[in-house]
């Protein structure tokens, strides 16, 4: 009778904790259209960088699928990469990608999620890719501020190479990154600034972006984002990025 008791209480408990999470779940900053870590996402965009040596044009598909009780997520990344430069002209497959993320903390007003992605030697040309297999460990911290207005993500991430090509420079680069949500409406606009130090070059590669996006449907966004890298050794002058997520 004891055991029964027991058995109906931690059922009571569990079934609790459970209910809370999903309704945290639906609440939480990580929930958000623009980065959701519980629904199936498909990504499509296209970024052009003007850099001192030319143009690169990136056309990705990304795809976030959540797993067992959506705590987990994957995320593939497929880019076709074309190049406008006084040397090559010419479009191929970049480095492939893939990764997992976790979410260990999560309430109605923030949360925190952790996840590794690994980027393979895949690219066809090799100024469409880095040579190198690149594992990139990080931890995102979300928390709405002023009625849910308003919405913070701190990323820290550190980017290092493992294997690939040996006549390529190594990867290992450091990132803090911190973007801010403003919600209005149908609508959002965001500004992010990300400091990156390459510790290969031992210098920062930073860039910053200001984005604007809307709600075209319940499941379907679109958004336009124009950017900048700054510093002396930055990986690119300007650029511009156009999606449509499909949430599903």
């Amino acid at each position: 009778m004891k055991k029964i008791q027991l058995l109906s209480i931690l059922f009571f408990l569990l079934h609790n904790l459970l209910s809370a999470q999903n309704a945290d779940t639906l609440k939480s900053p990580l929930s958000e259209p623009r980065y959701h870590y519980f629904l199936k996402t498909i990504l499509f965009y296209n970024e052009y960088l003007d850099t001192d040596k030319g143009s690169f044009n990136t056309t990705q598909v990304r795809f976030l699928l959540p797993i067992g009780n959506k705590a987990w997520n994957l995320r593939f990344d497929l880019p076709l990469v074309s190049t406008n430069t006084t040397s090559t002209n010419k479009t191929a497959i970049g480095d492939v990608g893939g990764g997992i993320s976790f979410i260990p903390y999560l309430r109605n007003n923030n949360g925190i999620a952790v996840r590794t992605r690994v980027y393979s030697n895949t690219a066809e040309d090799p100024n469409f890719g880095t040579g190198k297999w690149v594992v990139m460990p990080a931890m995102v911290y979300g928390r709405y501020f002023n009625q849910k207005k308003f919405l913070l993500l701190t990323t820290v991430e550190y980017q290092q190479s493992f294997a690939g090509n040996s006549d390529r420079s190594d990867i290992s680069t450091a990132l803090l990154e911190n973007l801010l949500m403003h919600f209005f409406g149908k609508n959002w606009i965001s500004g992010d600034v990300a400091l990156r130090y390459n510790t290969v070059i031992k210098g920062f590669q930073n860039n910053a972006f200001v984005e604007f996006g809307r709600k075209i449907t319940p499941s379907n966004l679109v958004y336009i984002h124009p950017s900048a890298g700054f510093g002396p050794n930055r990986t690119y002058n300007w650029g511009m990025e156009v999606g449509v997520l499909i949430l599903f």
